[in-house]
């Protein structure tokens, strides 16, 4: 049998659930209000997933540039 939420196409922007601890939460706020400005909790987890995967984006690309240099 198939889980249908697989099935289910991503929309633009989509809604999840994240559990996270009080102290990651008071983490993530000390972190924003040390930002000039005021930046949503919302904007300040989508940053750091977007600077994330850009890190293991540029992590996977430097492994490939050294398999090729030992191949």
């Amino acid at each position: 049998m198939l889980d249908s939420s697989k099935n289910q196409a991503i929309r633009p922007l989509d809604r999840i659930n994240l559990r996270l601890s009080p102290e990651t939460f008071e983490a993530i706020d000390q972190a924003r209000s040390a930002r000039p400005g005021n930046v949503s909790r919302n904007t300040w987890i989508a940053e750091a997933i977007k600077e994330k995967l850009e890190r293991d984006d540029a992590l996977v690309d430097d492994q490939a540039i050294e398999r090729k240099r030992h191949a």
